[in-house]
């Protein structure tokens, strides 16, 4: 059950790019489970990749294929991450490759692969490709809404969003989707996101940009503490509005970074408001932190707590359970005496115990709504940072223990 998320509304196309999908029965018949994105020549793209050590075939192929050339096309598949699958992944995921390179007439090295689903089971190499005619045959520029649900695998909404903002006179156009809902805890990605604009942005600008807001958006939510060995996110700018981000004033890069930003952040949280069982959304703030990475540090202990998340799932104001997560982030030298804790407005703890003031009945009322908020004081310096996560629910270990069946 999505919290507070509704399927996307108005998705913009962008010029040069279409995309197209098909039903190829990688895992379950009847769904859509493959994608394919046409880039136009001369497009640039950026990506960011999982960290996890167990990283997928895919990943490194399209980490190899993305530093040889600029890509024209990119191969999604659901149903099969092809990750923890040796030498054999390899070849699946390059034959995957040659297949559409084939097909498109472009060099294998032009095709960017991502897989999701399960791992550890061989890809069905015929059947995906056995697929790919009927998704190219469908290739179209305002074909976002069907590659947004083709890619979801435990998600219960297609996530998509576009914007818009003026610059140097030219109207700029981003869109993007993403899926995810379970296994997340990205580290310099998501589980697997896909951002296109029509500006034009050289390659080592883009880059920064993508990792600029990939820190402040995707890398900065988590279901479940668990890193994906597929999580990828791609930034495509295709040029189309002959407006060159490059040649603009520094302002205007701002602008156009922050609209990036702000579009990342509907993406990421969508992905929270969807955990596997989620039924509530919860921001957690930590401020007055030493450093940037001491609030993360703190933020998300919070945010992995299984007795603080069943808490929320309960709606029980257990506020115990969010200090001693506090309290064991690993912060020695914590003063405990300055920490201060909030439910939103309620104060939970003050001076080293419960607030003066504290009523179990306000408390009780902020939990039982679907969207909290938590704040954490730490009273050691300026800096603050912010994690969005989710409840656990009876739902989500369910899903999780079946997930296979």
């Amino acid at each position: 059950m999505a919290v507070g998320l509704h399927p996307p509304g108005e998705l913009l196309a962008i010029e040069g790019l279409r995309l197209g999908t098909a039903e190829a029965g990688i895992r379950k018949s009847g769904r859509r489970d493959l994608v394919v994105l046409e880039l136009p020549e001369g497009a640039e793209t950026a990506a960011v990749f999982t960290r996890n050590r167990f990283c997928a075939a895919p990943v490194h192929l399209a980490r190899q294929h993305l530093e040889s050339t600029s890509p024209r096309y990119l191969l999604i598949n659901t149903g099969n991450a092809n990750a923890g699958t040796g030498q054999r992944g390899a070849r699946d995921a390059l034959r995957c490759c040659q297949a559409l390179a084939e097909q498109t007439g472009v060099a294998v090295d032009r095709i960017l692969p991502f897989s999701t689903g399960v791992i550890g089971e061989p890809l069905p190499v015929d059947r995906l490709i056995s697929g790919l005619p009927t998704a190219l045959g469908s290739l179209r520029p305002d074909g976002w809404q069907t590659a947004a649900e083709g890619i979801l695998t435990t998600d219960t909404v297609a996530k998509a969003c576009s914007r818009q903002l003026e610059l140097d006179g030219h109207t700029i156009t981003l869109t993007g989707m993403a899926k995810g809902a379970g296994m997340i805890r990205p580290d310099m990605a998501t589980m697997l996101a896909f951002v296109a604009t029509d500006c034009s942005v050289g390659g080592p600008l883009l880059q920064r940009l993508l990792q600029g807001v990939v820190d402040q958006s995707f890398n900065r939510i988590t279901v479940d503490g668990d890193t994906s060995t597929n999580d990828a996110c791609v930034l495509v700018a295709t040029g189309a509005s002959h407006c060159r981000l490059d040649a603009l004033h520094p302002e205007d890069v701002a602008a156009f970074a922050e609209t990036l930003a702000d579009l990342c952040r509907e993406l990421a949280q969508a992905i929270v408001r969807d955990g596997e069982g989620a039924t509530r959304f919860i921001t957690i703030q930590v401020e007055e932190a030493a450093s940037a990475a001491e609030a993360l540090t703190v933020a998300y202990c919070v945010a992995h707590s299984p007795l603080v998340k069943t808490a929320f799932f309960a709606g029980d104001p257990n506020w115990g359970r969010i200090l001693a997560a506090v309290g064991r982030a690993g912060v020695d030298d914590l003063d405990v005496d300055r920490v201060r804790i909030w439910l939103d407005d309620v104060c939970l703890a003050e001076h080293g115990g419960r607030a003066d003031g504290y009523s179990e009945e306000a408390a009780a009322e902020r939990m039982a709504k679907q969207e909290i908020g938590i704040r954490v004081a730490l009273g050691r310096g300026n800096a603050s940072e912010t994690v969005w996560t989710c409840d656990f629910s009876y739902e989500y270990v369910r899903i999780n223990a079946e997930y296979r069946t």
